[in-house]
């Protein structure tokens, strides 16, 4: 791989790599990719824990769904937030805490007995741990270390969060099953304890840092650090690109079309597919196992949008991405769940799963430049919110009309809606700018 300056880093690390040929942006992709799974897999445990703590709690899957929207919620509103405090204090630091909390919360949640405590330790603990994180720490790394191969990049590392959100379910399902759910989400402690270890020996924040460019820099002087902002300025950063981005239609349109990609992901499929599956007869552990090959499915389709999102138009992918989502969805409640039928779903619906996530980012990146990054830590706060809305709406038809189905049905013509919506947005007028922040 090309080296993006002559001159040795500053850092053994890095300078290991570099007499090795490889950019060290490489290894922080690495590391960005170990966390956003195992903080996916903290997200999706969610996804086999109803089952259980309504059997030991006795709580309905209303409450219990609420508590997990409360985490969706937090997850997409510290996003913007996020941005920022990577900007003011780097990317390596944010990180660690973030896994920190993740893991207080899941750990406290060891011994928790009544609902408030669920409230509290999944709904907001780790509800703002995954939230300093989210999707913007992937397109933070990618854009601020990558110059070439941007796209693959944010598809590789989005793919991540979504895989390790799917994949992990297996494992947790079939050691809730066999030890309870408290041995299982001792094997998130066990990965969220060697993600910190990687991120405080492996993280750096900047190329600049080391005497790098960016991957594949046509210019290979290192770019300066910028000047910190003062941590008022910081909090308020994102309020003011969020003034700057509600006047334009674009921002809507990716704002409401992400609303509609959470409440047909996060909230919907990974918080109550498990439970779906067991309506109709259907094990836990054989249900998640559907889910891991949608995680499988999915890595392929998001890898696959970011090298496509370099070449095509992505209002053109977003179309064919939502349209494509939305009749999978729409095609579940009219199956008898048979094992054919499920994997036919399991494997159109997994190629888009967060598909949607590189060509948005790009189109976050065309239309608003610099401030890229702070916006489309918005729009992923659009997506959590959708995520929180199917998570409760989910839970309560399935309370009040004893079936999940008519969620999926809508969400499947939220989807189309979507997909017709995305194609209004318009081209921008000046060419595309860095997504985050120098």
């Amino acid at each position: 791989m090309a080296i993006a300056s002559p001159d040795e880093p500053n850092d053994a690390l890095a300078a290991f790599f570099f007499r090795h040929g490889i950019h060290y942006g490489w290894v922080v992709a690495g590391v960005t990719f170990l966390t956003m799974l195992v903080t996916a897999g903290a997200v999706g445990a969610p996804g086999v824990l109803i089952g259980p703590l309504q059997t030991e709690f006795g709580w309905s899957t209303s409450d219990i769904s609420s508590a997990f929207a409360v985490r969706l919620v937090l997850f997409g509103l510290l996003g913007p937030f996020a941005a920022a405090f990577m900007n003011r204090f780097g990317i390596r630091r944010v990180a660690a805490i973030a896994l920190l909390l993740i893991g207080a919360g899941v750990l406290g949640s060891l011994w928790m007995t009544t609902l408030w405590q669920l409230f509290l330790l999944w709904g907001v603990v780790v509800g703002m741990g995954t939230g300093l994180t989210a999707m913007v720490l992937g397109a933070t790394v990618a854009t601020r270390w990558f110059s070439a191969r941007r796209g693959l990049v944010i598809g590789l590392l989005t793919a991540s969060t979504a895989t390790g959100q799917l994949v992990f379910l297996p494992l947790l399902a079939s050691l809730t099953q066999a030890v309870g759910w408290r041995s299982a989400l001792g094997l998130v402690l066990a990965m969220l304890l060697l993600a910190v270890v990687a991120v405080l020996a492996l993280m750096r924040d900047r190329p600049s840092d080391l005497r790098l460019a960016p991957y594949g820099a046509s210019d290979t002087t290192p770019a300066p650090i910028p000047p910190k902002l003062s941590f008022g300025a910081m909090l308020a950063s994102p309020l003011i690109a969020l003034r700057e981005a509600v006047i334009t239609r674009t921002f809507w349109v990716l704002f409401g079309t992400f609303f509609i990609c959470g409440a047909s992901t996060n909230g919907l499929v990974q918080t109550h597919f498990v439970s779906l599956c067991g309506d109709f007869g259907i094990v836990p552990v054989a249900a998640a196992g559907m889910l891991a090959v949608i995680g499988i499915f999915d890595f392929a389709g998001t890898v696959g949008s970011g090298w496509l999102s370099d070449r095509f138009d992505s209002r053109t992918l977003l179309f064919w991405y939502y349209g494509l989502r939305g009749l999978s969805l729409i095609y579940l409640p009219f199956t008898s769940f048979s094992f054919y039928e499920l994997s036919l779903f399991a494997v159109f619906y997994g190629l888009d799963w967060v598909a949607t996530v590189p060509p948005t980012v790009k189109l976050a990146a065309d239309r608003f430049g610099e401030r890229a990054n702070l916006v489309f830590g918005w729009v992923f706060a659009g997506h959590q919110l959708g995520a929180a809305f199917a998570a409760w709406g989910a839970g309560f038809t399935r309370t009040a009309y004893e079936s999940y189905l008519p969620a999926f049905f809508i969400a499947g013509l939220l989807c189309l809606l979507a997909a017709l919506a995305v194609v209004t947005v318009r081209e921008p007028r000046q060419p595309a700018l860095a997504l985050a922040t120098p």
